[in-house]
């Protein structure tokens, strides 16, 4: 690993439970300044709710978490404050799009940065303006998401997730709601993002993505991270049996 100043997510045994039912079991993992990890795995592993832990959208009910420099015991109870400073420097994106329908693109993109960065309208419009040019979506800036394509809408909910200036970008399944044609428009976005130094956890089932984008490969399976390493260590070369079953199933399809 890196030395601790260039770590921006460390998770610590941390751990989720709901009711008996453990989905997240005492993982631990560091992700330093400007690398891509990917989660991958088979249903059901917990990889969509270790993500949503790690901006504190699921509490744990064990571990520690740091974000950007801003540390939480995830055991007790959590101040908002807390809960803010540590979200202000994650960014995510979901499977679903998320975007306010009574909102244009440009809209939805300011508007958050109105609130939480306390900018005047016209240099939120200004700044979300360039993130749509980055995103590809330009053209798009007054039209209403419900008038855009799952592809168009998911460059818009980057370009919202990157408009708070996160220190980390978290992407769940962020194509899986999309036809192939429209996830290489997201997928081509994300590998720019990555090309331009940002840190990305991506849970994903774009293998391609992994082995071609990520710098390591996590895997997760029964609530647990199994095996993490390089793209060709783990998708080549993987040494777990889990891995190697979950990988020969992915071939085979």
């Amino acid at each position: 690993m890196e030395a601790a100043a260039n770590v921006v997510v460390r998770l610590v045994d941390v751990t989720k439970r709901f009711g008996e039912h453990t989905v997240v079991d005492g993982v631990s993992a560091e992700v330093c300044k400007g690398e891509v990890l990917a989660i991958v795995g088979p249903s059901g592993a917990g990889k969509s709710t270790l993500l949503r832990c790690v901006n504190l959208l699921e509490q744990p009910d064990e571990g520690r978490i740091t974000v950007g420099g801003h540390e939480v015991d995830a055991s007790r109870p959590l101040a908002r404050g807390e809960l803010a400073a540590l979200r202000r420097h994650a960014g995510m994106v979901f499977q679903a799009f998320n975007l306010f329908p009574h909102m244009t693109v440009l809209e939805n993109i300011s508007f958050a940065q109105t609130r939480v960065l306390d900018l005047s309208r016209d240099e939120a419009d200004r700044r979300s303006g360039e993130l749509l040019e980055r995103v590809g979506l330009a053209d798009k800036a007054d039209v209403y998401p419900l008038r855009c394509s799952g592809g168009q809408q998911q460059r818009a909910a980057i370009a919202r997730a990157l408009a708070l200036e996160p220190q980390v970008m978290l992407f769940d399944e962020p194509t899986s709601a999309l036809d192939p044609e429209l996830g290489l428009e997201v997928l081509t976005v994300m590998r720019q993002l990555a090309n331009d130094g940002m840190t990305m956890i991506v849970v994903t089932h774009e293998m391609n993505f992994a082995k071609n984008v990520a710098d390591e490969v996590a895997v997760m399976a029964d609530a647990k991270l199994i095996e993490r390493g390089s793209p060709r260590e783990v998708l080549e070369q993987p040494t777990h049996p889990r891995t190697q079953a979950f990988l020969r199933a992915v071939l085979e399809r």
